[in-house]
Order: structure tokens, then sequence, then C-alpha cells
């Protein structure tokens, strides 16, 4: 069971924290559902692409600010395996929006001291897009700012399909005994190997599903959905999101502290 992540409060010294946010209570890794790009399009009158560039832009700033703000890690939910399905100019489009981005971007995410990963099935993406995602993991492996997980050709239930079929086969090879599969070894086969679980979960443009996203991994996440769409989520929306999360009690299936055990079902 995943446990509350600790922050270094030492990182935090030096970080501008939002008015009304307890410093020391900030999630530790936050994950991104970012709906709402076409319909923020739609609604200008403009295509649906470039509702999609819009929403680069509003990643590029709440990656910024997480990283200013002293949260570890930041998961986005970039293309799925379904995504796919979609009209064949739009899947092209964001291809290569993905690769004008990477290139654009790969100066200043070193500079900011970015690590970025790709979390997904990327053997399957153009091959010039694969070769700028392992340039740019390569080249911010060491970096020691906010963990950047980009999840794209990502399912989590083809995730965990893949965790299952590799310990089946060291399993089967006599290089693991399956009594000794646990919460913990399956975890380190799937994509966020290395990564705490999400503390937060955070879905635009109001939709009340997870979408097949880190379904492993959100066991115990708590979710935040807001009306926004996702080019317009800002610095105000992120402090809501977290002064939201803020207000929980986080039990993990056990009971609050501070409060009676006898007041308690």
């Amino acid at each position: 069971m995943s446990q509350p992540s600790v922050i270094s409060t030492d990182h935090l010294k030096v970080c501008a924290q939002p008015k009304g946010l307890d410093p020391l209570r900030m999630p530790a890794h936050i994950a991104l559902i970012m709906d709402g790009n076409g319909r923020w399009a739609k609604a200008r009158g403009l295509p649906r692409m470039m509702g999609h560039t819009a929403g680069v832009e509003a990643l590029k700033s709440t990656l910024r600010l997480c990283n200013k703000w002293g949260i570890s890690a930041l998961t986005a939910y970039a293309f799925s395996t379904e995504n796919w399905s979609r009209p064949e100019d739009e899947v092209n489009f964001l291809m290569t929006l993905f690769e004008s981005v990477l290139q654009r971007e790969l100066e200043s995410l070193e500079r900011e001291q970015v690590r970025i990963r790709f979390l997904g099935e990327i053997h399957e993406l153009p091959e010039k897009l694969q070769s700028l995602i392992k340039e740019a993991t390569e080249k911010t492996c060491l970096n020691k700012g906010i963990h950047f997980n980009v999840c794209t050709n990502y399912g989590g239930r083809r995730e965990l399909v893949l965790a299952a079929q590799r310990l089946a086969k060291r399993s089967a090879t006599g290089q693991l005994d399956p009594e000794l599969i646990d919460e913990n070894s399956f975890a380190e086969e799937l994509f966020t190997s290395g990564e705490v679980d999400p503390d937060l979960l955070i879905r635009t443009s109001g939709e009340r599903r997870i979408s097949n996203f880190l379904l492993w991994q959100l066991a115990y996440t708590e979710i935040h959905v807001t009306e926004i769409l996702w080019p317009d989520f800002d610095a105000a929306a992120l402090t809501l999101a977290l002064a939201d999360y803020q207000s929980r009690c986080r039990r993990f299936g056990g009971l609050d502290p501070l409060i009676n055990d006898h007041s308690q079902s």
C-alpha cells in the first residue's frame, strides 16, 4: 500500500509557495489528465489542433510551477493507447507536435534541472520521435529538479499485462519464485518504477473518470476534478487543486489519528 510521500523541507525553504497553502503538506507527486483541448478550440471557432498547441503551453506552465513550489514529480497523460483511433491527421499532428516541443524545450528543461522520462510503449512511436525521446531522457537523467513523466502511447491495463508477463517469464525460467511476488516486486515492473505513487490526480474539463490511466498507482490518490478546460489551467487553478488536496484527510484505510477512535465507524 502506498504511503504519504515525504518532501525535503530544505528544498521547500527556497520555493515561493502560494499564499494559504501549507508548504509541509504539498503533494510529492501530481498526476494530470489534461482534458478539454478540443472543446477549448471549438468554443473559439478554432481547429482542434490549436487546442493541443494551447494545451502544451498550459503543461509547460504547470510543470514550471510544480518545480518552483517543491513538488517532486509530475506525470502527464499525453497520448493514450486509445488515442490512435482518432482521425489520422490529428494523430500525425500530435506526433509532430511532440517532436517540435522536445526539440524546442530540451535546453530549458536542462537549465531548470527537470528530469524527463516517457512512459509507455515508446517503440511504437515514429522513429524520429523515439530518437528525440532517447536524447531528452539521456541528457536530463542526472538533473536534480522535478521528475517529469510523460505518458505517451500509454494504457493502464496494457501496463499491468506487460508487468504480469515479465514476472511470469522470470518465474517460468526459475529466476523468480512465484510465492515471492508481492506488491513491491509487481510495482518494480511498471513503467513508473522508481517513482512514488501520485498523491493527487487532477482532471480538467469536468470529466469524472480515470480513463485507463495509472490503474495500479492511483489506488490511494486524492482526485480533484475541475470544470476548467486544460488550455485554461493556470496558477490559480493549480492553487485551488492543491488547497482541495490539503483539505483532505488521507487515512490509507486506517483511522484519523486526530479524531477519537470511538467516533469513527
